[in-house]
């Protein structure tokens, strides 16, 4: 497995992720919130780092998008987990899966690169599941995208870190926020989150 980015360990085995703003605390053998993030002997694990679920290729405007590259095609990815449990969720098929699924396969961010010039998009978006759980996984795959003229599009919920934001800031160039509402009750009950650091992530993006 790929070690993660962005975590602290603490004592006796136990990590602290700064990824998304649960700030997991795990302890040895656990995992966050988001089901894919893995404590494994003291070290911060990024488990579905090259596995993807869901590949397609949309047009931009599906993302939805209309003013980032109109009328071109996206080459979009996903993988399992989120740091969101939405009771209305539309892919809560994919979003809420376990690690034991079988249908997962390989994909390097090399051949991810491939795979968007050979289907003749214009840019990859990393969507279907909550990308900013794949943290490792589009930066590597995005810093690569850019060399070759491509664009980047994160379909996120914004429950992610400044930290987080940051590190992603040199290779991304679209950033798609769903602002579930404007109520902290409704995120708390219906998304298992809090309404406030989205606003700070969409601010931060902005």
């Amino acid at each position: 497995m790929h070690e993660a980015r962005l975590y602290q360990k603490l004592e006796e085995n136990t990590v602290r992720c700064s990824l998304c703003a649960h700030r997991c605390t795990i302890r040895e053998g656990k995992q966050g919130v988001c089901g894919v993030r893995i404590n494994r002997g003291g070290t911060l694990y990024a488990a579905t780092f090259g596995k993807v679920i869901a590949e397609a290729v949309d047009p931009i405007e599906k993302k939805p998008l209309n003013h980032f590259l109109p009328g071109t095609l996206s080459y979009s990815l996903g993988t399992i987990g989120c740091n969101f449990h939405c009771e209305h969720c539309q892919n809560w098929h994919i979003s809420q899966q376990t690690l034991e699924m079988q249908s997962l396969r390989d994909l390097s961010p090399e051949q991810g690169v491939e795979q968007a010039l050979a289907s003749g998009s214009a840019s990859i978006a990393w969507t279907y599941n909550e990308p900013t759980i794949w943290h490792e996984y589009p930066l590597a795959m995005g810093t690569l995208a850019r060399k070759k003229n491509l664009g980047t599009v994160y379909v996120t919920n914004g429950y992610i870190t400044e930290d987080g934001l940051r590190e992603l800031a040199s290779m991304l160039t679209a950033f798609r926020v769903d602002i579930k509402s404007f109520s902290d009750t409704f995120y708390r009950k219906v998304c298992g989150g809090r309404l406030q650091p989205v606003l700070d992530a969409t601010a931060l993006a902005k």
